[in-house]
Parts: C-alpha cells; sequence; structure tokens
C-alpha cells in the first residue's frame, strides 16, 4: 500500500468532481495536489466507467493524487472503480463503519480517506473510531436536505474544527472558495482544502479559471 504521508505535499487543493481530459490536465499545470472523481450517480459529477478510464490513461506520475469517491460501495463495484480508474485514494462519503472502512482498506490495498458530515461536536468526537483504520480524514457540510453526501455548496461551523490535532491528515470541505479560504485557514489551521461547486460555471462543468484561483489560494 503507498504511503499516504509521503506523497503529501505540506498544503494543497483538492478539485472534486473532474470529468475531463483537459480537467485533469488543468489541475496537473496549476499543481494541484488531489482530483476528485465522483462514483454516485446521483450527483451531478457521477463519472462513467468509460470516463474514468480516460483519466485513467493520462494520468501522469507527478500529477494529483486521484480520489475515487464512493458512498456505501459494495466490494463489486469497487473492484470496478479500480479496474477503470486505478485510483490512489479511496473517499468513502456515505455511513460507512470503522469496520467497513478497514475491511476496504485491507481489501483494496489502497490508502482510505473517510469523510465525516458535520453537524455538531459530536460528529468531529466520532471521528476518533477511524483514526486507526483510515489514512485521512475530510470534514464535510452535513445537508441532507440536498439529496447528496457532499458537493453542495453548503458551509459547517469551522469552529468546530479549529485547530484540531490529529494523528493523522485532514481535510476541510464545504462551501469554500478561492475568496473564503483565507478565512478559513485562519480558523481552522486546516492545510488541505476541497471544492467542488465552486469552481464550476455551471452544475458538474469545471471552469479552469476558477479551479486555478481556489489552487493559489489554497497554496499561500
Amino acid at each position: 500500500m503507498m504511503d499516504l504521508s509521503k506523497r503529501l505535499p505540506a498544503q494543497g487543493a483538492k478539485i472534486c468532481g473532474i470529468r475531463t481530459v483537459a480537467d485533469y490536465h488543468h489541475c496537473h499545470e496549476v499543481g494541484a495536489a488531489f482530483i476528485g472523481m465522483v462514483f454516485f450517480e446521483k450527483s451531478p459529477r457521477h463519472l462513467s466507467f468509460e470516463e474514468a478510464a480516460q483519466l485513467r490513461d493520462c494520468a501522469r506520475a507527478d500529477g494529483p493524487l486521484r480520489v475515487a469517491l464512493t458512498v456505501d460501495p459494495t466490494m463489486a463495484y469497487l473492484d470496478e472503480i479500480i479496474e477503470y480508474a486505478a485510483p490512489d485514494i479511496i473517499q468513502l462519503h456515505g455511513a460507512e463503519t470503522p469496520q467497513q472502512a478497514a475491511a476496504i482498506r485491507a481489501a483494496t490495498n489502497l490508502p482510505v480517506m473517510k469523510a465525516i458530515r458535520v453537524r455538531d461536536s459530536d460528529d468531529i468526537a466520532a471521528a476518533e473510531a477511524y483514526f486507526d483504520v483510515v489514512d485521512m480524514l475530510l470534514f464535510d457540510a452535513y445537508a441532507p436536505q440536498t439529496g447528496l453526501p457532499g458537493g453542495t455548496g453548503h458551509q459547517f461551523d469551522w469552529q468546530l474544527v479549529a485547530n484540531l490535532s490529529l494523528p493523522l491528515p485532514w481535510m476541510l470541505a464545504g462551501g469554500l472558495s478561492a475568496e473564503t479560504l483565507g478565512d478559513a485557514k485562519a480558523q481552522t489551521g486546516a492545510h488541505y482544502f476541497d471544492v467542488s461547486s465552486a469552481v464550476e460555471g455551471e452544475k458538474g462543468v469545471k471552469d479552469h479559471e476558477k479551479i486555478t484561483a481556489f489552487v493559489k489560494a489554497a497554496q499561500k
């Protein structure tokens, strides 16, 4: 299994919902640390296996870490994702238990990032159960009214994760943009930042100028 800690930059951006080869190349050119590939049919950013294979084939060894976002996946579905997308990291963005996360990590032999959907401090405390079974955490806004697990543009109270000291790296998500990153850094002390809807010209279609602005803001 890849040692994720040896591949992580000191700080950086994850551009989630990448769908095209042009998007991937732009993320690479501007220095994104991660790109996210969404495998969730209800999302406007859902990838077909054909699209995933195109991203796999254009990937660069020195490019962004490629994250496969899944929601309560079956092992059979994960096997297909790995075959077509060859991701570096599996992101679990559903209700996966620590036991399920550990089983997925062992079965795939890939690093796992677990998303924690935050409502209050209890959700932050519950993340401790994943410390020994995943490689990275992502704190995102809980927005059940959207019907989507993430990528909704909603923001949670950043003070809930202010200067967290965790035994594994973590990423901030939810309602971030190039304009809000300065405040997010100041309030949370986070080093890694996830964005999706705020770098789109229309839903599911990435805007390269907005990607550039977000990545540069994350690197400051």
